[in-house]
C-alpha cells in the first residue's frame, strides 16, 4: 500500500498479560497479521512504531507481558488485521486484557479545516482473554471506572455503592446467558481497569 493509500495513522495500545510457557516463536505467529500489514517479513522488523517517542511492540520476559504502544499507516482495512490477531492472542492470554485502537485522520488539517468538516477519526476497545469470563472480566472493570469517574463529578463515592452492584447483576445476567454451553468459570465481579478520555480528538499516549 502506497503512503498516498495509507489515510490513516493507527494507534494499538495494550498490556496482555501472557501464560509464562509462551515462546518467543508463538508470539510473533499471533502478531503476524500486524507485522504482514505493516509490510515486514518479522515481528522484529516491525516493533518500532512509526513514532520514535512511542515503545512499539515489546515482550517483557520478566514479568510475561506483552506491550503493545505501536502506529502503522494504514487504512480501515487494518480491522481484519486487528481482528485476527485478537483470535490468536486469546490462546496465549493468561487473563483479560483490552486493546486500544485509534483512527486518525492523517489528511485532517485542524488549522486548514473548514467550520464544517470533522476528521475522521475513530476508535475501538478490543479484548483478549484465555475465557470469555476472563474477557467479561475487563469488559465489566471498564465500565465501573467509566460510570463511577463520571458520576463522582456529582455523588460522593460512597453513595455510588448500588450503582456497582446493578452494573455486577448486568454482567451476571449476561454470563447466566452463557454458562449453559460453555464453562466459563466464576462471573465477573470486583474493581479495576482503566478509562479512556471522552469528547474530541483523542490525544496520544505520551511517553
Amino acid at each position: 500500500m502506497a503512503p498516498y493509500e495509507r489515510p490513516f495513522e493507527i494507534h494499538v495500545h495494550g498490556d496482555i498479560p501472557l501464560r509464562p510457557e509462551v515462546s518467543y516463536d508463538e508470539i510473533q505467529d499471533a502478531l503476524r497479521p500486524l507485522w504482514k500489514y505493516a509490510g515486514a517479513r518479522s515481528l522484529a522488523a516491525a516493533a518500532a512504531s512509526h513514532y520514535e517517542d512511542e515503545p512499539g511492540i515489546q515482550f517483557e520476559a520478566s514479568t510475561h507481558t506483552l506491550h503493545l504502544c505501536w502506529t502503522v499507516l494504514g487504512d480501515q482495512d487494518f480491522r481484519q488485521a486487528i481482528d485476527e490477531t485478537c483470535m490468536a492472542l486469546n490462546e496465549l492470554a493468561a487473563s483479560g486484557a483490552a486493546i486500544e485502537v485509534t483512527f486518525y485522520d492523517a489528511e485532517f488539517d485542524e488549522e486548514e479545516a473548514g467550520p464544517d468538516e470533522e476528521a475522521r477519526d475513530d476508535f475501538v476497545m478490543l479484548f483478549v482473554g484465555p475465557t470469555p469470563a476472563a474477557i467479561m472480566q475487563v469488559q465489566r472493570d471498564l465500565l465501573v471506572e467509566d460510570v463511577l469517574h463520571v458520576m463522582e463529578r456529582h455523588f460522593d463515592a460512597s453513595e455510588l455503592g448500588g450503582v456497582v452492584d446493578e452494573i455486577d447483576r448486568l454482567f451476571a445476567k449476561r454470563f447466566d446467558a452463557l454458562v449453559h454451553s460453555l464453562d466459563l468459570g466464576r462471573p465477573p465481579r470486583g474493581s479495576g481497569g482503566h478509562g479512556g478520555p471522552a469528547g474530541g480528538r483523542r490525544p496520544r499516549h505520551l511517553h
